[in-house]
Parts: C-alpha cells; structure tokens; sequence
C-alpha cells in the first residue's frame, strides 16, 4: 500500500480488479483543453493512472475520437524527463481516449454514453467512473440528473467533480445545492478550488502543526496582521462577459482567498482525515463576521498608454457591457472572532491588471517590546518587523524577514532572508493543481475539496456587502493597467495600522 494513502486513512483500490472511466463533460471547453486534459496526461506520464483508464470526452461538438484526439493532443507535453519516450506515452494515452457527443440534459444521450463506457470497462469485477463538470453552472444540474440515472457505474463508485463558481450569493447557491442533493450525495459531490492543489497550500499545515518552532506564534499575542495578496498583469482580454457577471470579489476573494484564511487560521485537527480537517474549517468561517462595506475597497483597471503601447481598459474590452462598474480589483479586511486570532486583521487583495503575477499569504509579527536596538532599526519600526511570506506562485517560496547584524566593526542593522526556494532546493517538477485535485479524488480523498457547510457559511460572510454594493451602485476607483491598484487600497491598510508587504521597497 502507498505510505501516503494510510496517512490520510485511505484505501488503496486494486485496479487489476477494476476499471476507471473519467468523463470530461465539456471536453471542447478551454478549461478541459488547457488544464484537464494535460493535468491527466501528467498523471499518466507519471505513472499515477491504473492501467484500466479510460478518458472520455462528451460535449455537443460532433466529433470523431481520432478529431478528439486530435484536439487534445495539441495541448500535451512531457513536462519532465522520464524513462520512456514522450511520444510512445502520449500514443498510449491518446488511445486511450475516447468521445461521445451528445447534449447535456438529455437522458437518451448519457445512456449511449453509458454503453460507450461499458463496452470499454471489459468484464473487469469493478468498474469506478468519475464526471468532471467543466460546465458553466446553469447546467449542472441537467448534468448531474442525467449522469446519475443514466451513466452511473452499476458496480463501483461514482465521483462528481464540480468547478466554481459556486452560485453568486448564499441564496443561488443553496439553490444549486438543493437542486444537486437530487440526484447526487455529499459523498458523490467534489467541489474543486484549485488553489487549494497549489503545493505551497498543501504545505501550509505541515508548516503549522509539524515545526514547534511556529505554532506558539500562531496567535494574536504575536501576529499583528496576515495578508492574503493575489494578483494577475493580465486583464480579461476577451473573457469579459463571462467575468463581468461575477466580479473580482466572487471570482476570487470569497473562495480562493478565504478557504486559505480558513487553512491558515485553523485549529489544529484530531486527525488528517478529511472530515477532521474540514471540520476546523468550517470552525474558522463560523467565527467570522460578515464583512462591512466600509471594510472593502473596489478597483476597475483603465487604459494606460506605456512607451507607445496602449493597454486597454476593462471598458475597451469588446465583451463587457458598456459602462459596467463590476469590479477588477478588490480589498477587504475580515475578522476571526475566536480566542487566537481575535482584533487581528486578515487583509485580503486580488486584482486583474495589476504591476505583476503572484499569489503570497504575508504573516507580519508584532514589533520587539522595548526593543534594545530601536535607535539602530531608524524612525519605521515597520520594516524591521519579522515577517514570514509563503509565496503560492510563481517561483514558490517560503521565507522569513529576520534583523540581523551587518559584518564588520562597529553596529549596524539590516533584514535579511531566511529563504527557502523550492526551485534551489528540490530539484522536482511541482504537479500542477489539477494533478493533485484530480488524483486525490481518483483515490476518495476530500482533504482539499469543498464541503457544502464550508461554501454555506463563506457566502453568509459575503453575501450581505455584496447585495449592498450591487444596491447602492458602487463605483469602483479607477487604476492604471500595470499599475498597483487603486489608491484606496493603501487607506484600507493604514485603517488598521499596516502596510502590504507586497507594496515595501525591499521586497521588489
């Protein structure tokens, strides 16, 4: 058995006795091509899928398997150098491709589905089956009623796995959820954040629970505030229509952003079971207040012509509807009102179009009482706070702002890194998010998925300003593409008496 499944208190399946079919629905989708496809190939490249895996593709588009292939195959690489040869491995996996066509509420379709995957199942005594909705929502539903009455395996499991967004308030959401719970249980249902398979994320609590060295910090005695910064330098370019219906705040904060606040604010749990880990969680979002309109700060990134190039504005984008005042940028400060973290603000930032691309959580530490050395450290006492950055991406790290004594007579004081670079240490390709999502649930293990608790109580956290910006029309301050974001940002900040850490001069 694989040592790491019998941590989490997983069973291993014996795949010489079963068959697995993963079900792409939506497999012409840019999502599907770009991340699921590939993110599957890896796993197979890596030796990660059983023998018996069949993939199938299933959309409207009238496709052959050799077209579908075709399609996919456009999209795969070999990432890192293994034994074999990368084409005999991407033949391998390609053939065992497969497509159906068909349309996405219809019963009669999924069935034929259904004996497409049984004729490829064999007469092996197990045959497990997962359905990827790379969907948009207003069909889930159709979906998941038309998978489970009609292509559901009769002799194994049967794994659904569904993308964001989930709803756009709490009402939508326990709509969909309602709706789902028709024809799918808890057990069946895998709610996917991918940011929650980024390797960084994963390594949060071994951080946390497994260094003596953090745990007794972990609190409000010695944390002055922690920073959930995530950011793009891109803008929508063509996706806009799709994004102005949600905005930066669903399209990011309420999910990404806060399931990392709620990982790094947890409890530590009795076990690393799923249900355990989920369970602290949701602890962290139930002891959340409701986030207040003057606690956030919105953004919308204009035009900005640089050295004769014109970047264009959210506005300039063809798909956006004229004069819209959705979001790309938003900040907000949310509270945990529990014994450890009580009156320390997590600060929360994502923005599209912004200076650069990265997603990093900023610990920043009190001050030194009575600090020995205050005349050596100058009048800003803020930059000399210890701060622990855990970058996500890119160029994933983890390191720590120390004081330290710079050599030579005499005294002088600078911060330096303790830093761990991933790339210097480990000499291993990072598996992207999909890899990860997609074979945890291939094994049953839920530990970075969504439960429907968790998604309940963070849309009761922001549902409530975002019915109240959406009620008063809130303008959102205009910002530069390329730029920092919006002015008011900085005045959020200096609300609660801090500075991003990503804004500071020495961490350019």
């Amino acid at each position: 058995m694989k040592l790491w499944l019998k941590v989490y208190g997983l069973k291993e399946e014996n795949w010489s006795q079963s068959a697995l079919s993963i079900v792409v629905v939506g497999a012409s989708g840019d999502l599907a091509k770009k991340k699921i496809f590939p993110a599957l190939f890896a796993l197979f490249y890596e030796g990660h899928l059983p023998e018996t895996i069949r993939v199938f593709g299933y959309a409207r588009s009238k496709m052959s398997d050799e077209e579908f292939r075709d399609m996919i195959g456009t999209n795969l690489t070999c990432r890192v150098a293994a034994g074999e040869n990368c084409g005999v491995m991407m033949d391998k996996f390609l053939a065992r491709c497969h497509y159906q066509a068909g349309q996405y509420d219809s019963e009669a379709d999924f069935a034929k589905l259904d004996e497409q995957l049984a004729r490829t199942e064999g007469g092996l005594p197990r045959a497990d089956r997962i359905f990827y909705l790379s969907i948009p929502p207003n069909i889930f539903t159709a979906v998941a009623r038309c998978a489970s009455k009609s292509a559901s395996s009769k002799r194994g499991w049967t794994r659904v796995i569904v993308e964001k967004p989930f709803g756009r308030d709490l009402a939508s959401f326990q709509q969909l959820s309602s709706e789902l719970y028709q024809h799918l249980s808890e057990e069946q249902i895998y709610r996917i954040d991918h940011y929650l398979g980024k390797e960084l994320i994963e390594n949060l609590t071994v951080l946390r629970f497994a260094n003596l060295v953090f745990e007794p910090l972990w609190n409000r005695q010695h944390i002055r505030n922690v920073q959930v910064i995530f950011s793009e330098d891109f803008g929508t370019e063509g996706r806009g229509g799709y994004f102005d219906q949600y905005g930066i705040v669903r399209d990011v904060i309420q999910n990404h952003l806060l399931q990392i606040v709620a990982l790094f604010g947890m409890e530590q749990p009795v076990s690393l079971d799923a249900e355990d880990i989920r369970n602290e969680k949701v602890k962290v979002l139930r002891s959340m207040q409701t986030v207040r309109l003057e606690d956030v700060v919105l953004g919308q990134y204009r035009s900005r012509t640089a050295k004769g190039v014109t970047l264009p504005g959210y506005l300039d984008d063809p798909t956006v509807p004229e004069g819209s005042i959705t979001p790309t940028f938003a900040a907000c400060a949310v509270f945990i009102n529990n014994h450890r973290w009580d009156g320390v603000p997590f600060l929360l930032k994502a923005g599209k179009a912004l200076a650069g691309r990265m997603a990093e959580i900023r610990v920043q530490f009190r001050h030194v009482p009575g600090n020995l050395y205050r005349n050596k450290l100058g009048i800003d006492l803020d930059r000399a706070t210890n701060e622990l950055v855990i970058r996500i991406q890119p160029n994933e790290a983890i390191y720590l702002k120390v004081n330290n004594k710079v050599p030579g007579l005499g005294l002088r004081i600078d911060v330096s890194r303790l830093d761990l670079s991933y790339k210097s240490k480990y000499n291993t390709h990072l598996p992207d998010a999909y890899e990860r999502l997609i074979l945890d649930c291939i094994n049953g293990d839920r530990r970075l998925f969504i439960r429907n608790d968790e998604l309940d109580t963070a849309w009761k956290i922001f549902t409530p300003v975002l019915k109240e910006i959406e009620q008063r029309h809130v303008v959102p301050e205009l910002y530069p593409y390329g730029s920092r974001g919006p002015v008011g940002a900085h005045y959020l900040a200096a609300k609660y008496g801090v500075r991003w850490g990503d804004l500071a001069a020495d961490d350019e």
